[in-house]
């Protein structure tokens, strides 16, 4: 499942290495090809923001820690703990 560049994803599991939880939502900015040390799986470069759009952080990861937004879903808010 390859996500367009630019485009809004959730976040399929938590990473608590970047303070992050499943269904979290990130920006697409960059697609990464698959290498030796993703053991062969692409990824993504992830804009992380908080509510009023200023950005957290860029983080990497596996194309299966995210999952493509539908018209089904609502985003929500929640409080970020401070790492």
């Amino acid at each position: 499942m390859e996500i367009q560049l630019y485009r809004r994803v959730a976040l399929a599991k938590d990473l608590p290495e970047y303070n992050l939880q499943k269904d979290d939502i990130a920006v697409v900015v960059e697609q990464l090809p698959p290498t030796e040390e993703s053991q062969g799986e692409p990824g993504y470069a992830l804009e992380v923001s908080n509510a009023l759009g200023e950005t957290l952080d860029v983080v990497i990861v596996p194309e299966s820690a995210v999952k493509p937004l539908t018209e089904t879903e609502v985003l929500h808010a929640r409080t970020m703990e401070k790492s």
